[in-house]
């Protein structure tokens, strides 16, 4: 039994593919059985690293400016339908998977034309238009809020995270953090995680807070983002502060174990903050689509999980993050609103609807 999964492009679509792929694996399904659809950016790195083989076409996505180039979209669209129509027949695929982005539109004509239950994942509050316009031919939609805005059909099982966040439990996973970072568990941690896009103007002013910080002690753990990170090292921050900084950190469930409160942007790393019932400050980030990222801040925001901060305003981020960090109270309910929204079982919840359709 065989199954497509069409992701591609940025990390919130390949990563959450991903996932779906491994939830696959564990329910018996073999590797070499699940079937990536994709292009030659991110995909063409992590799937094939996964194990799992990768289909790769053309297509682009609609530039939502007035772009000549966009006259060329239906015909690579058609190209890409008629490639995937081929890889279902060849490979007797059974179900497929589309997670918006380029890819998603022509994998959902494919499934059509042959016939094949075809499904959506979406993961922002705001569907994407790819999703939007798929959505038509979808057996059914996943959303990753109890509302997904433009998908109302949407079934509320969470956006899929990767596999260390299925089983996350925080006090088993602590105290090996603390002693990662080497932080005490006396004072509380703040962690910073800017993400793979836009993490500078975060990195810069987290760095002017603790270098001038005044406040009560407090640990800090920042992942500025590989490139960031040569001219952040010689810093000296202000008393009181013991801050750690890494490019990257392969292990996120013990960035997400190790911290109180993050400061981070609003795309994928919402559904982790989510499934660790992390508290958070979310500095919603202007690119993507239709300023996707702003939509699922207010939404966290909305039920009590966050604080939001826009990009113009993150001038007061030494006054919010005293606010918070230093109010065990508030921590503590903002991680149950946090807990109250996490899915941290949707890409095992996913994988099986895909199995159970299958034919």
């Amino acid at each position: 039994m065989t199954f497509l999964i069409a992701a591609a492009g940025t990390g919130g679509h390949v990563f959450p593919g991903l996932s779906v792929g491994e939830a696959l694996v564990e329910q018996g399904v073999d590797r070499s059985r699940i079937l990536y659809v994709g292009g030659e950016r991110l995909e063409a790195e992590v799937f094939p690293k996964a194990g799992f083989p990768l289909v790769q076409v053309e297509p682009r996505g609609l530039r939502r400016s007035l772009d000549p180039a966009n006259l060329g979209l239906p015909a690579l669209v058609w190209r890409a339908r008629t490639k995937i129509v081929e890889v279902i027949a060849d490979q007797g695929v059974r179900a497929a998977l589309g997670l918006g982005g380029y890819v998603t539109v022509p994998a959902a004509l494919a499934a059509r034309k042959t016939k094949i239950p075809f499904m959506i994942s979406e993961q922002n509050a705001e569907a994407g238009l790819a999703n939007r316009f798929s959505a038509r031919w979808a057996d059914r939609v996943f959303g990753s809020f109890p509302e997904t805005r433009g998908l109302p059909s949407a079934e509320w099982v969470g956006n899929p995270v990767r596999r260390p966040f299925w089983d996350f439990q925080r006090s088993h996973l602590r105290p090996a953090a603390l002693r990662r970072y080497g932080f005490t568990s006396e004072l509380p941690v703040l962690g910073v995680f800017g993400g793979s896009l836009g993490a500078g103007i975060i990195n810069e002013v987290v760095t002017d807070v603790l270098t001038r910080w005044q406040g009560p002690p407090l640990q800090v753990v920042h992942l500025t983002g590989t490139r960031n990170l040569e001219g952040l090292e010689s810093l000296t921050p202000g008393p009181g502060v013991a801050w750690v900084r890494r490019g990257f950190e392969e292990k996120m469930e013990m960035f997400y174990a190790v911290s109180d409160l993050v400061v981070a942007r609003a795309g994928g790393a919402v559904a982790e903050l989510t499934a660790t019932a992390t508290p958070a400050i979310l500095v919603p980030g202007s690119f993507g689509s239709a300023g996707h990222q702003g939509r699922n801040a207010e939404e966290l925001a909305r039920r009590g999980a966050a604080v939001v901060l826009p990009e113009e305003r993150l001038t007061r981020l030494e006054a919010v993050v005293t606010e918070t960090l230093f109010d065990p109270e508030a921590l503590r309910a903002m991680a149950e609103s946090a807990r109250e929204l996490g899915r941290p079982g949707a890409a095992r919840t996913i994988a099986a609807a895909m199995r159970s359709v299958a034919r």
